[in-house]
């Protein structure tokens, strides 16, 4: 007959009062871990003891008990309970829940404390996401719940922020099918159609990423950083309806902005109100954009305006401000960082001190009616007003009123000139207000010379010849005349023949990306003009006098400066028909002469802040030069990690794969100069692929397509 199995029978479990319980020294917990003594108190003061002591009676020497228990297991229960009872919050008599171990057992002490410890599953993060949000459907707010589980309010948002995720998404995450990573970058945004969608995409082509994930949730968006953003405000946008992304894991510089429509509605809007206000200043025109390229004032006369004289108030406002901002310097000279509110009340003070400053100028109303003004957005998200451009329709009728006495007042005011026909609402594109057709020519020139026209031309062809030899003879004094003309054309861009047939003609760049004008290289040509422009007389007899009176060294960098507006390195297309384009030969020379510079001046397009980004390059060229760039930098085997994804993934991470590395495409690179010795025979050589004729473009989407031509990228 088969023995039957012993009934298991449990601990008894019983009140035991606290004073006739003692910590044992068989607690396996050494190490301090998860929320404090001092918390866990308090969370007992609150809801009591949730799970029993388990104790041992402790045995005299004939193996008798004491009446006294140790705690083996709930050592961190126990302290929580003392300190209660120190705080006298806690009788010392006070019955506490234990369950009582049997003695002679061949557990050990040390064992059931360890088996306590171990035995315990964590809870499942998710878990802990759903129960925040239970509580807080219960009516606890994120600082109540925060306060109960002894974590930061921020944890607590983080917390809702996850179990706020697409369902499904969560399940995945339940299943181990996701990362607490992965999760917390879906829940950048709270569209959970786009979350599914983003999820399929990346599980199957197994490029899964986080930063993958937040960067295809905030691919259609605008970055809070953005200086549209900037301009319009995230209140302002919020205020509008707009919804802003955040991301409570990440440093994400203020979010992303959703409504991509929205912000250029704002934009315009702004853009608008603004110009109004300065079309009541009088101007003839107003052009109106967020951003204009760089050179779009290009042959356009510059208005040499006066900054307003100070009233005697805003002069005592500007002395207090210098002497707060010259105390707090000298003050803290020697600091090696700045206490926060002293290093914000500089910020303050050196934007209070920059609007004095960069005032507005006070124009000539008689030239203010012929003139007009380009209202935009700066790079920190700030207006920029640039006022008092003449365009050359206009530049008879400016001429004309410049040689009328001026006005007697000197101020900028609306209708202060009869030609001023006012100024209507500004609009976001183009703006001309009171645009009048140019005064009457009279082509009158014949009457007032008293030879005729061949007369004057055979004379002064002897007259050209006889200077020709006697500048010849005088560099000092051809340098002088060079560095004048270049500076007429360079500094106050006024063209036309004159007695020196040397000049720079001003290349313009047709064709360009909308940051160039934000270039390392576009910023330092502009700082370097408006420097040189500070010093350079506006008046034709002054120029001449301070040209000569400059010393060698200035002379010759003013020269490079001037001569360096007419380097043309543009590629351009053949014109094959004979027009007036350039020729094959034409743009192998201007290449050749344009690399032959480059050499000189050590030209390198990655230390000049160049890079490729999926708008410069990558996302205009076929997947083969993708992976070809890719390759020539990183290796083969960096290649053959995108190989196999779309086209629109392979450029955004093949941008992240070049960045830092110098790749540069061959038209940027810098070429091989040839030798002298080669020059004869270079006419016979077939021209280099991107300067030949094919210009075919092959198809973006192919996976075999031939790769496009360079000139074509």
């Amino acid at each position: 007959m088969a023995k039957a199995d012993q009934k298991i029978k449990m601990s008894p479990s019983r009140d035991i009062p606290f004073n006739k319980l003692v910590l044992s020294q068989s607690n396996v917990r050494r190490t301090k871990a998860g929320i404090s003594i001092e918390d866990l108190a308090e969370d007992i003061a609150r809801r009591k003891l949730l799970q029993s002591l388990n104790v041992r009676p402790i045995l005299d020497a004939d193996g008798q008990e004491t009446g006294m228990f140790e705690v083996p297991a709930g050592g961190r229960r126990y302290r929580a309970l003392e300190l209660l009872v120190k705080q006298k919050r806690l009788a010392k008599i006070a019955p506490i829940p234990c369950i009582v171990s049997e003695t002679g057992t061949e557990i050990s002490a040390e064992e059931d404390s360890l088996a306590e410890n171990v035995h315990r599953v964590a809870l499942h993060p998710l878990d802990q996401f759903r129960v925040f949000e239970t509580l807080r459907e219960q009516g606890r707010s994120e600082e109540d719940i925060a306060a109960i589980f002894f974590v930061s309010v921020n944890v607590v948002k983080q917390r809702l922020r996850l179990a706020a995720v697409s369902p499904k998404l969560l399940d995945v995450y339940a299943d181990d099918g996701m990362s607490l990573e992965q999760l917390m970058a879906f829940s950048v945004t709270a569209d959970h159609a786009r979350q599914e969608q983003v999820w399929e995409n990346v599980n199957k082509s197994g490029y899964d990423e986080p930063y993958q994930i937040r960067r295809l949730l905030t691919e259609r968006t605008v970055k809070a950083s953005d200086k549209r953003a900037r301009f319009v405000g995230l209140a302002a946008y919020e205020a509008a309806g707009g919804n802003v992304l955040r991301d409570l894991f990440e440093e994400d510089g203020g979010g992303w902005l959703e409504d991509f429509a929205l912000l250029e509605r704002l934009v315009a809007e702004k853009l608008r109100t603004e110009a109004e206000a300065i079309a009541a200043e009088g101007w003839k025109w107003i052009e109106v954009a967020a951003s204009f390229p760089f050179g779009h004032d290009h042959g356009l006369r510059r208005l040499e305006g006066q900054p307003a004289d100070l009233t005697a108030e805003e002069q005592a406002s500007l002395d207090a401000l210098q002497a707060e901002y010259t105390a707090l310097q000298a003050k803290f000279e020697d600091a090696d960082e700045l206490p926060d509110e002293v290093d914000a009340r500089l910020g303050e003070l050196e934007a209070a001190l920059d609007a004095f400053e960069n005032r507005p100028c006070v124009f000539n109303p008689a030239e203010i009616v012929h003139a007009g003004a380009f209202v935009s957005i700066d790079a920190e998200g700030s207006l920029r007003i640039e006022r008092g451009y003449v365009r050359r329709e206009d530049e008879t009728a400016f001429v004309a009123a410049a040689a009328e006495p001026e006005s007697e007042t000197g101020v900028a005011t609306p209708g202060a000139s009869d030609d001023d026909q006012g100024a209507p609402p500004a609009q976001r594109t183009v703006i001309t207000v009171g645009g009048q057709a140019q005064a009457d020519e009279e082509e009158d020139e014949d009457a007032i010379r008293p030879l005729p026209d061949r007369l004057v031309m055979e004379l002064t062809a002897h007259r050209t010849l006889a200077l020709r030899d006697a500048v010849a003879s005088h560099p000092q004094v051809a340098m002088t005349a060079l560095l004048h003309k270049l500076c007429v054309e360079v500094f106050h861009q006024t063209y036309g023949p004159g007695c020196l047939e040397a000049g720079v003609r001003h290349v313009q760049l047709p064709v360009q990306t909308p940051d160039l004008k934000d270039s390392a290289s576009a910023k330092s040509i502009v700082d370097r003009h408006a420097a040189w422009k500070a010093d350079v007389p506006g008046d034709d007899a002054a120029l001449w006098d301070w040209l000569v009176a400059l010393d060698d060294a200035s002379r010759l960098s003013l020269l490079a400066h001037c001569v360096s507006f007419g380097v043309n390195a543009l590629f351009e297309k053949v014109d094959r028909h004979g027009g007036a384009g350039i020729t094959a030969h034409g743009l192998r020379r201007r290449l050749e002469q344009a690399d032959r510079l480059a050499h000189s001046v050590g030209l390198d397009m990655a230390e000049a802040g160049w890079r490729p980004t999926v708008d410069n390059y990558l996302g205009r060229v076929t997947k083969s030069r993708i992976l070809e760039a890719v390759r020539d930098a990183k290796g083969d085997g960096a290649a053959q990690l995108i190989d196999h994804l779309k086209k629109t993934e392979m450029t955004k991470e093949a941008e992240r794969l070049l960045e830092g590395t110098g790749w540069l495409p061959e038209p940027l690179r810098l070429a091989e100069v040839a030798s002298p010795s080669n020059d004869a025979g270079a006419s016979a050589e077939p021209l280099p692929e991107f300067l030949s004729g094919d210009e075919e473009e092959t198809s973006d989407t192919g996976e075999s397509e031939q790769p496009h031509a360079v000139a074509a990228e």
